[in-house]
């Protein structure tokens, strides 16, 4: 007798790990949540704006993943998920609403997945926003057994007359640059070609270890930020490193002149290329440790970082808008 079950897809399972979340996300939730999970959709109160854009993005967590299924460790990567979603949202100014996600596996195990969300929720909590909802998918026969991929959904809102998009960059503006806690989650499958040992010693522990240390959430600090002082553009700096993420809110006929001299490069990155990768690829591919960049008034420089460091943030100056073509120049 052919059942759902014997096909591959077990019904129970999804229940137990429906069960094991929900607590989990309810953790995360606000009197403008106005539904338990359960509903066929969300519902969220947005509150007093007088002209309100909605913001939202989507993305994963790559094949970072590779590395949680190596050391079944899968507590981290949820935030790795919300913080590439909601760094995003960030860069306009957005304060995030709420958040969903997608998780889709060969064969589910309630316990993966409860540690999956357990990360998903800590990321929405330094973010101040609710996991509204989201989808586990069973997939036999689509995924490996004890493989998975995860994605996520972020909404935020914002006033139509603060909304940042780099138009109001001139030159002479400072780009100051939030620190990254290492790789985040872009660059993995060149990382994985480099290391091929995932149990290798780094740092005193395995290097598998330390590279799954989750993307940094920059809401907190950012959001202090833009309650007092006018940004004139911001950037997640994620896959295709600085040259290709600054050059997002650049304006035309303007240049991101960045001085390579003034980051400082973590250990790890001067690792991977000593394993034989150009050094233009490696400024093109990885954050190189800036996570995040702020385009500001000169004169608000100081004190920006100033309150950057007030909320934890070793930020720093790298660099200034001039005039020209090229949008960005790392020199």
């Amino acid at each position: 007798m052919l059942t759902y079950k014997n096909s591959g897809v077990d019904k129970e399972e999804g229940y137990k790990s429906v069960d094991l979340i929900k607590q989990t996300a309810l953790s995360t939730y606000s009197k403008k949540v106005l539904n338990e999970l359960g509903s066929f959709g969300a519902m969220y109160k947005l509150g007093r704006y007088k002209n309100p854009v909605l913001v939202s993005g989507t993305d994963g967590v790559g094949t970072k993943l590779k590395l949680a299924f190596h050391l079944k460790k899968y507590d981290t990567v949820g935030i790795d998920c919300v913080a590439m979603c909601v760094n995003d949202i960030l860069c306009h100014g957005a304060k995030p609403l709420f958040f969903l996600d997608y998780l889709a596996c060969g064969k589910l195990d309630a316990g993966v997945s409860s540690e999956i969300v357990k990360g998903v929720a800590e990321g929405c909590h330094s973010s101040k926003m609710a996991l509204v909802g989201g989808e586990t998918a069973e997939m036999p026969g689509f995924y490996s057994e004890g493989e998975y991929d995860i994605a996520g959904f972020a909404v935020g809102v914002v006033e139509r007359k603060k909304v940042i998009n780099g138009e109001k960059i001139k030159p002479g503006n400072v780009i100051i640059g939030l620190p990254s806690s290492g790789v985040h989650s872009n660059g993995f499958s060149l990382v994985r070609k480099l290391i091929t040992d995932l149990d290798e010693e780094y740092n005193g522990q395995k290097i598998s270890e330390y590279l799954l240390t989750p993307t940094r959430i920059y809401v907190a600090p950012v959001s202090k930020v833009l309650k007092k002082y006018k940004v004139k553009g911001m950037a997640h700096i994620t896959g295709g490193g600085l040259i290709e993420n600054v050059p997002r809110i650049i304006p035309d006929g303007l240049s991101a002149v960045i001085f390579k001299d003034k980051i400082k490069v973590p250990e790890i990155f001067n690792y991977l290329q000593s394993k034989g990768v150009p050094e233009d690829e490696m400024w093109g591919t990885f954050n190189m440790g800036i996570g995040f960049i702020m385009v500001v008034k000169a004169k608000d420089k100081d004190k920006i970082i100033k309150k950057l460091s007030k909320y934890g943030e070793n930020a720093y100056e790298i660099g200034h808008i001039e005039e020209g073509d090229s949008k960005i120049c790392l020199k």
